[in-house]
């Protein structure tokens, strides 16, 4: 087996793994489906595309480097590829912006993350099953715990001037993405009582 198919199958073992429901191949799929519809704005193809299917290649909810190690495993693969370290740098601060803790201003950067967040505009009834497995991967978390620390990530993205960096996906998910969190948010205010951020 040639060596990007070893570890491809390395990838979708990690991605088909029993304590992941949301980041899995279906948020996999989903990702590249959107990439389609946009890789014409894309200046580098084929380092977003690598990006893509590394940003969750580690995902372990007891953990906060996930996006960190996953760049770690994808340079290395792109290093023993004869990648340049130009490239490997570039492809590591893309996965690296999927933490979502800056709004990046590379505009390939700028895609991946809205690529990655496409799910926040999804219509209501694939938000709402997206909802329910985020839930199911941190099941081990005390409720009244998960509902400040989720009720917290849907504040931060709603208080930001947009959700999405690039024009195609503030024009297609920025109204949906605002509706869904602040159903959210306020589903979590009415089941629980409230939640203080």
């Amino acid at each position: 087996m040639a060596p990007e198919a070893v570890v491809q199958e390395q990838l979708l073992a990690n991605y088909r793994s029993a304590d992941r429901a949301y980041h899995s191949v279906q948020h996999l799929g989903e990702c590249f489906a959107r990439f389609d519809e946009v890789e014409s704005l894309v200046r580098e193809s084929g380092e977003v595309q690598v990006a893509l299917w590394f940003h969750d290649a580690v995902y372990d909810t007891h953990r906060s480097d996930n996006e960190a190690a996953s760049a770690e495993w994808a340079s290395a693969v792109m290093r023993a590829a004869g990648g340049t370290e130009e490239i490997v740098g570039r492809i590591a601060r893309l996965i690296l912006a999927t933490r979502h803790d800056v709004v990046p201003n590379d505009p390939d950067q700028a895609l991946l993350v809205d690529i990655d967040l496409a799910i926040l505009g999804a219509p209501a009834d694939r938000f709402d099953e997206y909802e329910a497995q985020i839930r199911r991967e941190y099941g081990w978390v005390p409720d009244a715990e998960f509902r400040a620390g989720r009720s917290a990530v849907l504040q931060r993205f709603l208080t930001r001037p947009f959700i999405y960096g690039s024009a195609p996906f503030r024009a297609r998910c920025e109204r949906a993405a605002r509706d869904n969190r602040a159903r959210a948010s306020a589903g979590l205010h009415r089941r629980h009582g409230g939640v203080h951020e």
